[in-house]
């Protein structure tokens, strides 16, 4: 095993392919957020969304992608400066690993960037049981995502968090209320063409099971920017329950259900789903 990642790999149960490919790509995300940090990113960026959640205020559940937003916008960001110093903190640390930049056109507001590397290579690098690798496939890719929303919407609290994996280093983040709000958002704002994100509402429940208030002026201006109210049209918690209400009368429980189960270390967290649960957990939501 590379021995620098020895601490990091023992905090996880390795016993399916499921848990040491999240295993897996956890272990990146944090060296991500190192070399983030080693290139200043964090002067100008936040980090919030479900990965923040969990590596930073201990959200049970493992994440995919990595989400940022700029401080102030700037149509001219771009993740092109940082990309160097996330590839040589993760080289360093023995990771085979490439990285690319999307080129964006002039009218999205998403700066991106791709991390793909080959999972039975790097799970056998961190040390991952030769009894698992050998059970996922010689060219299965496992890929990071990262969006840095360039234009973001106002109202937004922060606050600088410590890591200590796998060095000491800070990074700054959307405060909880912020964070909320934000997943809120994304549960009314969200399409569902492709499939139902049941992440969404399974961190739903995790705020309000640990009283935080949600910021609804940060949602009014997420709403307002989506095009999914009028910033002159009277709004207020009343309006947001109402449109979740809406959102969940359309929900597929059991394919929420399905999207968040790879992602939790015990599937009874979801038991208790139904439309009047979470009918019931709207009314439980604190807005500041």
């Amino acid at each position: 095993m590379n021995s620098p990642l020895d601490n990091l790999l023992s905090r996880y149960e390795l016993k399916s392919v499921d848990q040491s490919t999240n295993a897996l790509r956890e272990i990146a995300q944090e060296i991500i957020l190192l070399g983030l940090w080693r290139g200043k990113f964090f002067e100008h960026a936040c980090f919030y969304g479900g990965t923040a959640l969990r590596i930073i205020y201990g959200l049970d559940r493992f994440s995919l992608d990595m989400d940022f937003s700029l401080n102030k916008p700037d149509a001219d960001f771009t993740l092109k400066p940082y990309l160097g110093f996330l590839e040589k903190e993760l080289h360093a640390f023995g990771f085979d690993i490439t990285i690319q930049g999307k080129q964006t056109s002039g009218r999205t507001k998403i700066e991106s960037a791709f991390l793909k590397m080959n999972t039975r290579i790097n799970m056998l690098m961190i040390g991952v049981p030769a009894s698992i690798v050998s059970r996922v496939a010689r060219e299965q890719l496992l890929k990071i995502k990262m969006e840095v929303d360039t234009d973001p919407p106002g109202s937004a609290g922060s606050e600088v968090s410590f890591l200590y994996r796998p060095q000491a280093f800070s990074i700054r983040t959307y405060d909880l209320p912020s964070m909320f709000a934000g997943k809120l958002h994304a549960a009314i704002a969200r399409a569902w063409q492709t499939r139902v994100k049941g992440r969404d509402w399974y961190d739903l429940v995790w705020f309000v099971s640990r009283e935080t208030p949600a910021s609804l002026s940060h949602l009014r201006a997420r709403l307002i920017q989506t095009g999914h109210i009028s910033a002159n049209a009277l709004w207020d918690d009343s309006h947001a329950r109402a449109m979740l209400l809406e959102k969940i009368n359309r929900l597929d429980i059991q394919a929420a259900r399905s999207d968040v189960l790879p992602f939790l270390k015990d599937p009874s967290a979801v038991n208790v789903w139904s439309r009047e649960f979470f009918r019931d957990l709207v009314g439980r939501i604190r807005f500041l």
